[in-house]
């Protein structure tokens, strides 16, 4: 189950969609941070991949406040009240995400370091570089957020995370972990407080797509600044 690096290597083709004003402001450049946060070229995006509030699917039955991901649909969403839930497009492994279940999220890092397992730098030279882990930073793999998923008191060496690559989102193409827009890992790790259940679909269990199904766009969050303290990083907790 170790992940080898949430590292990608990915080139597509790209058209161009549509993109409103309230989309363009969602994904603009993030101001106020340690590192540059550049927009996301959103009109290069598939528009389903964009943050927007939907109907909850009628697959998803856990209460508000939970993150469902399904791996299959590349869509990660967090249940709201009233019949709605927010919806992220979410990158995920190149041979599916092998995992499923519940976790917790035991743990939450802003500009995380990113530890490559000791098999990935057995066999790539890049990540040998870095046996002490690579600082924050904007080339570091993990983008701006990261989310920790446990079960009980074991890591499970997943992570909910940021990218530094827009266009691997909606596609199965890193080493394991679920990527999200830097922008879209901000809004999340800023409405999920420490505790947040985390339900992860298996392949049978995945939600088909319905692209006709109205979304609207959802701005972003304000920081969560009451909701949990955020616990030290353990020894493990960035062994992505």
């Amino acid at each position: 189950m170790l992940l080898a690096g949430c590292t990608t290597s990915s080139q597509s083709s790209r058209s161009t969609f549509p993109v409103d004003d309230a989309t363009l402001a969602m994904y603009a450049p993030v101001e106020g941070e340690p590192f540059a946060v550049p927009a996301v070229p959103v009109a290069k995006i598939d528009p389903q991949y964009r943050r927007q509030v939907v109907e909850t699917p009628a697959g998803i039955e856990e209460k508000p406040g939970t993150i469902v991901v399904d791996p299959q649909a590349k869509f990660l969403y967090l249940v709201q009240a009233g019949g709605e839930s927010i919806r992220y497009g979410i990158g995920v492994g190149r041979q599916g995400f092998s995992w499923s279940g519940d976790a917790t999220i035991n743990d939450k890092q802003e500009w995380p370091k990113w530890f490559p397992p000791a098999e990935m730098q057995a066999r790539d030279s890049y990540a040998a570089r870095f046996p002490d882990g690579m600082d924050g930073g904007p080339k570091n793999p993990l983008g701006s957020r990261a989310l920790y998923l446990w079960q009980g008191n074991k890591d499970t060496l997943y992570r909910i995370h940021a990218t530094t690559e827009p266009f691997s989102i909606g596609k199965a193409v890193s080493s394991g972990c679920i990527r999200m827009f830097n922008q879209d890992a901000m809004d999340l790790y800023n409405r999920v407080p420490l505790g947040t259940k985390v339900v992860v679909l298996a392949a049978p269990e995945s939600i088909p797509f319905d692209p006709y199904q109205p979304g609207a766009p959802m701005v972003d969050a304000p920081r969560a600044s009451g909701s949990a303290a955020l616990m030290p990083a353990s020894a493990t907790a960035g062994r992505i």
